[in-house]
């Protein structure tokens, strides 16, 4: 079972390496992000269109493991 990650880095025992860290975060853009970018050109606010992908909340946060780099998990809201 995959160790449980949340929106904020987190202390956990890597699965790969057995040492106790905090998470490293990095984000990137996933479907909803994407929708949303569309949703805003869609009804004229394409000034903001780039908000979304600016914006961590919007996006998908991978879990790394500061030690080894080895993937963590996915927190998705």
């Amino acid at each position: 079972m995959p160790p449980q990650v949340g929106p904020d880095p987190t202390m956990i025992t890597c699965p790969s390496c057995q040492a106790t860290v905090v998470t490293r975060m990095e984000y990137e853009p996933n479907t909803r992000t994407h929708i949303c970018a569309l949703l805003l050109c869609v009804f004229c606010c394409w000034p903001c269109v780039c908000v979304p992908y600016c914006v961590d909340s919007c996006q998908s946060g991978n879990h790394y493991c500061p030690s080894c780099g080895a993937y963590v998990g996915t927190y998705e809201n």
